[in-house]
């Protein structure tokens, strides 16, 4: 099997983003955004979807910065599973923080659409816009063109659900990119094709 990497950069005139992915990793990061609560959330994603990320960033406004730092991300995921061959494709995790209950749900499927029903009871998480962590999961969505369903299913503490969501997307993301044996190299579609 191929190794499945990716390097995306994307220098506009609001930001400068450089992400490496390795899907199969360890979970290593270096994550460097200029807003240390997304920085945070980041590693989580990294850590429990066992993602190995080195990402930079850089912009003059931090929605431009997560919004753009999605768009990476999620060009590189689709770019490091390729053609998509032997992967799981569909995988959900539940995750607990605390008082928090999260859920997501992925279906690497080639079709971007997402169903993110998320609330924060604060206007930020740190020094994060809370209403960002929305907006990353449905540009993220976009951009690795897969379907991603992502709720709150409980919980008070705005800092626990958003980290509980960053954990659940790694590691659903994770179960979905395995690779099972039983499909010998085949894309797991009726239609021989996961586009993408």
């Amino acid at each position: 099997m191929a190794e499945r990497k990716a390097k995306v950069i994307r220098d506009t005139a609001e930001t400068t983003i450089k992400v490496e992915l390795g899907i199969d990793g360890t979970g290593q990061f270096e994550i460097t955004t200029g807003v240390r609560m997304f920085d945070h959330f980041l590693a989580q994603l990294a850590q429990h979807g066992l993602f190995d990320i080195k990402l930079s960033a850089t912009g003059d406004d931090q929605h431009h910065v997560v919004e753009d730092v999605a768009i990476s991300l999620g060009k590189a995921f689709n770019r490091a599973l390729g053609e998509k061959r032997g992967i799981v494709r569909m995988a959900h995790a539940v995750v607990p923080m605390d008082e928090a209950l999260v859920m997501v749900t992925v279906d690497i499927c080639g079709r971007a659409y997402s169903v993110v029903e998320v609330t924060f009871t604060r206007d930020k998480i740190g020094d994060l816009c809370a209403d960002l962590v929305r907006h990353f999961l449905v540009s993220f969505a976009t951009e690795a063109r897969i379907n991603l369903h992502a709720s709150i299913l409980g919980g008070v503490n705005d800092h626990h659900k958003a980290e509980a969501l960053f954990k659940a997307l790694g590691r659903a993301l994770d179960a979905a990119t395995r690779v099972d044996e039983r499909l010998v190299g085949r894309v797991p579609s009726t239609k021989e094709v996961i586009e993408g």
